[in-house]
């Protein structure tokens, strides 16, 4: 009996073993596809938002392959078009521009729309891009858009997203 139960314990631990080695392969895999993107990810649903009189049509990145994805490998967004992060909790958030041809402007957005902080981000580059607070969303747009048009953090867009503050 003792050697028997001994020998279910290595099984077991071999088990956890393997199961832990597979999940950890499966990570790698998943890893290594999203940094070997070649191409544009397919274009993405989009969402409407406001900022003042502008419309933006925003392409939303939800899912963690998508937001890994994001603008990598894009020769081009229009105008008034861009992508938005939207993530499930608050949190200090940072981006990057590998594989990412075109300069951006990020806005790291509160749940209420407010713009938190802008950075501008240069293409192919790993500089780290972070928020200043804690954040939900985070808007892309061609660099320069939101300079061009006066919007500044504290600034408040619009779109059925945002949850209204409570003092209004």
């Amino acid at each position: 009996m003792g050697a028997e139960h001994k020998n279910n314990m290595i099984d077991n631990n071999t088990k956890a073993l393997l199961q832990q080695g597979m999940i950890a392969l499966l990570g790698f895999l998943a890893a290594t596809s999203v940094s070997a993107q070649d191409g544009p990810q397919p274009r993405l649903p989009t969402i409407q938002l406001t900022a003042g009189m502008y419309v933006i049509q925003a392409e939303v990145a939800q899912t963690p392959r998508e937001q890994t994805i994001g603008m990598m490998h894009r020769q081009t967004m229009g105008i008034n078009e861009g992508m938005l992060f939207i993530y499930d909790s608050l949190q200090v958030r940072c981006f990057w521009m590998r594989n990412t041809l075109l300069p951006l402007t990020i806005a790291f957005i509160a749940e209420d729309g407010s713009i938190v902080n802008l950075k501008d981000m240069a293409p192919k580059t790993e500089t780290s891009h972070c928020s200043a607070g804690p954040v939900r969303y985070a808007l892309e747009m061609n660099q320069g858009w939101f300079d061009k048009r006066g919007l500044k953090p504290g600034f408040k867009l619009r779109g059925k997203l945002f949850k209204p503050t409570n003092a209004q």
